[in-house]
């Protein structure tokens, strides 16, 4: 059997979320005891909590939601490239000189370690020219441990409107920290909720033999 890898977060009440956003909570409706004899909950949380996928209605208006997202780009053969020590403010088209010819997807670390118990406001980018890059190469889908592939503080965008002009789909929050880089199955699937923005994803790779 082939070796999963669990990338994803664990969703849990102390998560870090973008600031401002919706804190996640999970809180019992009915318990096992008396009358029921199951235990069902209630969830609180962002379309953008933990690991997640964004659908193009995140920063376009007339962008599709999660229910409308095509699914291939998140099935398949994708690249872990750990760029962690080399990455200042944002990666740059240089950063990716080393990629094969062709690559359908692209899975960058960018956190030395990814911080699990709080939010670091200064984790890097991704530029215009490594999004055209990844283009040329035939990419369907970029992820990445940080938060955004934008600066906390971008309003225009530039890295979603340029993956967004490439079709590329889009991972973000990922944990790539104990993922050896090379070439791996990724399966992670945004969920089937009409009108959202952006859905959280539990992210897999396998080994491809």
């Amino acid at each position: 059997m082939r070796k999963i890898y669990d990338i994803s977060q664990t969703i849990r009440p102390d998560i870090p979320v973008w600031p401002g956003d919706t804190p996640f909570s999970l809180k019992p409706t009915w318990t096992i005891g008396g009358d029921s004899p199951v235990n069902v909950s209630e969830m609180t949380l962002s379309t953008h909590t933990g690991s997640h996928a964004d659908s193009r209605l995140h920063f376009d208006t007339k962008g599709v939601d999660c229910a409308s997202t095509a699914l291939d780009p998140y099935i398949g053969e994708a690249l872990v490239v750990d760029l962690s020590a080399k990455v200042g403010r944002a990666v740059l088209a240089e950063d990716l000189s080393s990629l094969p010819a062709r690559v359908e997807r692209v899975l960058l670390k960018l956190f030395p370690k990814f911080p699990h118990d709080g939010w670091d406001p200064e984790f890097p980018g991704i530029s215009v020219e490594a999004i055209e890059l990844l283009q040329s190469k035939g990419c369907v889908l970029i992820g990445t441990d940080v938060p955004s592939l934008d600066h906390q503080n971008s309003k225009e965008l530039d890295a979603h409107f340029a993956v967004d002009a490439a079709e590329m789909a889009i991972l973000e929050g990922l944990v790539l920290d104990d993922i050896p880089e090379g070439s791996y199955e990724l399966i992670a699937l945004p969920l089937k909720i009409e009108g959202a923005d952006g859905s959280p994803v539990r992210a897999i790779l396998r080994d491809l033999s």
